[in-house]
């Protein structure tokens, strides 16, 4: 056996509402320091020899997840104006490929000649990394705008290409944010962009015309430090959306496309605690929004007079039924939401008000609004799948709710849905509140009783876990592992309510539930304690954290990714990158009754003098949103206060 790194002592006491918190591995974040970067580099040996043993196991579970993924495959192409878009992979090629056909329906297009718009294998030529992620046409599509990174940061170049001549424009902005950022004007000579500070907040949008040099015209700065700004058009293309938002309150801003040198308007001036979004149809805005509406309901105001006192109301708020998107087309409106636990999709006529649910064959499911690119489409592209049926594309027919597969994912190396089986089951929490779990397995896994199980939980910021496909699990199925989704409270599985629960001063309940149901799991006799394994990672390996601190008993090992693990230092910490934005999430730590909080289940600040079981620890040198030293520390001081049955830290030199 290896021996464990071990990082020097040195006293750093944190003192704040007359308590003291010793970090004695506060100096793992000296980036610069020569030592910091020798003990990281320790930890990854440490990692290579204690896992020396199963490079054979290893290297037969990546080929037969390889042989599971479809190398070269074509996306479903979505139509906008005169063409339609796809992008393809290639056997061999690393990146994706931006194509399009230009074709009046697509029933034309086998006939019609591919246009590569942008080959990312290309760009990557001679870089050590490449990350491109907006890729959008201008609306005559004689240009493209794209986002490209070659740092690992989340700060992006937009850059404009020439699709007629296949030439890059001079054009170009540095420090653009990496998601909701670009947007053209209806002419295509505009291009507007949100750029970030710092702390890689996104908060100042500009407007750049094409072929204009000098500085471009700041539009609006986003001050208050808890908000992040996005820019985004309507899915008329009609107008431009400029959203600031933060965990709790919404503000947004709207322009028409055809005057962009206009002024941006606000639409509904920032309340503390009401979300909102717009959208256009007809000849009125749509407002999703929680005023006075927990699970949200859906309002319509006349776009020559958006004011409040002409707002009406389209859907009402329903306890039981979570609205969680919309996306008009010019006669009907898909409206995707959640209820008994699962996604759902209604579609609404314009003319009629009529308002009607789809239905899917499986019990657990994920469905969702694909790519649509069209307004004026009579038929609508989603996206389905479930733990046992890999993703399908369809297109639902508007008026006739008719459905048509258009592409399923294809799953090479003898993938045969009948050997596997997917259920849905519940936990009691500690409350008395059921929590649900989705699982799948094959058929036979448990017939020699508890079977190996992995339990997967996340439970923050609303984001949910959908029960979907995923190939890279087979080669586990197939060994008689069951797989778990642990749908805790702080994700919005069962509606807002669901996540209002798991955050703040209730954010014990994600962990409390998760205990619940591993041991719902070890009870029903799917598992037992010596072969349970739980993983999680960013805010999920804080999951892994608290989990590990209040039950060690319960699992035998536990993967933490990235996890979040040094919860008040780094709520203090307004340098760090996102913390500001955290503490509607979290709680700010100069709350005394928050610190209290917070200091009763951070996992940095509660390891313990006991027997953990073992751990695989990751974490990125340059990661953007947890930075490297909290798994570093945490280790650390695993290590020096408990010995582990096993721990594994693992420490990249470039970003996960």
């Amino acid at each position: 056996m290896s021996t464990p790194p071990v990082a020097p002592l040195h006293p750093h006491p944190h003192r704040l509402h007359g308590n003291t918190r010793p970090d004695d591995y506060y100096w793992l974040r000296e980036r610069e320091n020569p030592e910091v970067i020798a003990h990281l580099e320790a930890e990854n040996a440490y990692l290579e020899a204690e896992t020396a043993p199963l490079k054979g196991l290893r290297e037969r579970l990546y080929a037969e997840m390889l042989s599971h993924l479809q190398q070269t495959d074509l996306e479903v192409p979505v139509q906008d104006g005169a063409y339609f878009y796809y992008t393809r992979t290639q056997e061999g090629k690393g990146y994706r490929i931006h194509c399009r056909k230009r074709a009046r329906s697509r029933a034309e297009l086998g006939a019609a000649p591919e246009e590569v718009l942008l080959d990312l294998n290309t760009l990557a030529e001679g870089k050590e990394y490449l990350s491109v992620t907006t890729v959008e046409p201008s609306p005559d599509g004689r240009l493209l705008a794209y986002l490209q990174n070659e740092t690992g940061s989340d700060l992006y170049t937009l850059r404009v290409k020439n699709l007629e001549t296949g030439e890059p424009l001079p054009d170009h902005a540095e420090g653009v944010a990496l998601w909701g950022s670009v947007a053209w004007d209806a002419t295509g000579e505009h291009l507007f962009y949100v750029t970030a500070d710092a702390t890689q907040r996104p908060w100042r949008l500009y407007r750049h015309r094409l072929g204009e040099g000098g500085p471009d015209p700041l539009l609006y700065e986003e001050t208050d430090e808890t908000f992040r700004l996005q820019v985004y058009p309507s899915s008329s293309r009609r107008f431009l959306f400029a959203r600031s938002s933060s965990t709790l309150t919404d503000e947004v801003r709207y322009l028409q496309t055809n005057a962009p040198e206009g002024e941006f308007r606000v639409f509904a001036p920032r309340v503390r605690g009401v979300k909102y979004e717009l959208e256009h149809w007809g000849e009125d805005f749509l407002i999703r929004t929680n005023e006075n509406a927990l699970n949200f309901k859906l309002l319509c105001a006349p776009l020559a007079r958006p004011e409040r006192e002409n707002w009406q109301e389209l859907v009402p708020h329903q306890e039981a039924v979570y609205l969680t998107h919309m996306r008009p087309f010019q006669n009907h409106l898909l409206i995707e939401g959640r209820q008994e636990g699962l996604t759902q999709l209604w579609v609404r006529e314009r003319a009629s008000g009529r308002t009607r649910r789809l239905t899917w064959p499986e019990p657990i499911y994920t469905v969702g609004v694909g790519e649509n690119r069209e307004y004026r489409a009579s038929a609508a592209l989603l996206t389905y799948q479930s733990m046992v049926t890999p993703r399908q594309v369809l297109e639902l027919e508007l008026d006739t709710l008719f459905m048509t597969v258009l592409k399923q994912d294809e799953v090479p190396g003898g993938f045969d849905p009948t050997h596997y089986v997917q259920e849905r089951l519940w936990a009691t929490a500690e409350d008395g509140v059921r929590v649900p779990i989705s699982l799948v397995r094959r058929k036979e896994a448990l017939e020699g009783g508890p079977a190996p199980l992995l339990l997967y939980g996340y439970g923050s910021y609303g984001i949910t876990l959908e029960p979907g496909f995923n190939p890279n699990r087979l080669p586990l199925l197939d060994r008689g592992v069951v797989f778990a989704l642990a749908h805790v409270r702080g994700g919005a599985e069962l509606g807002r309510g669901w996540y209002e629960d798991g955050k703040l001063l209730h954010k014990r309940n994600t962990f409390t539930d998760f205990v619940a149901c591993a041991e719902a799991l070890i009870a029903a006799g799917y598992t037992a304690p010596e072969k349970l394994a739980a993983m999680g990672g960013s805010a999920g390996g804080l999951l892994m954290g608290v989990v590990l601190n209040l039950r060690p008993d319960l699992f035998r090992a536990v993967v933490a990714q990235v996890p979040f693990v040094d919860v008040i230092t780094t709520m203090l910490d307004t340098s760090i990158p996102l913390t500001t934005g955290e503490w509607d999430e979290w709680g700010n730590p100069t709350d005394p009754e928050y610190y209290a909080y917070m200091r009763s289940y951070s996992p940095y600040d509660n390891v313990e003098a006991r027997a953990y079981p073992h751990l695989l620890v990751t974490t990125g040198l340059n990661d953007p949103r947890v930075a490297y030293w909290e798994p570093a520390k945490w280790v650390a001081r695993l290590r020096a206060t408990k010995y582990l049955h096993g721990s594994i830290t693992k420490c990249q030199q470039r970003d996960m």
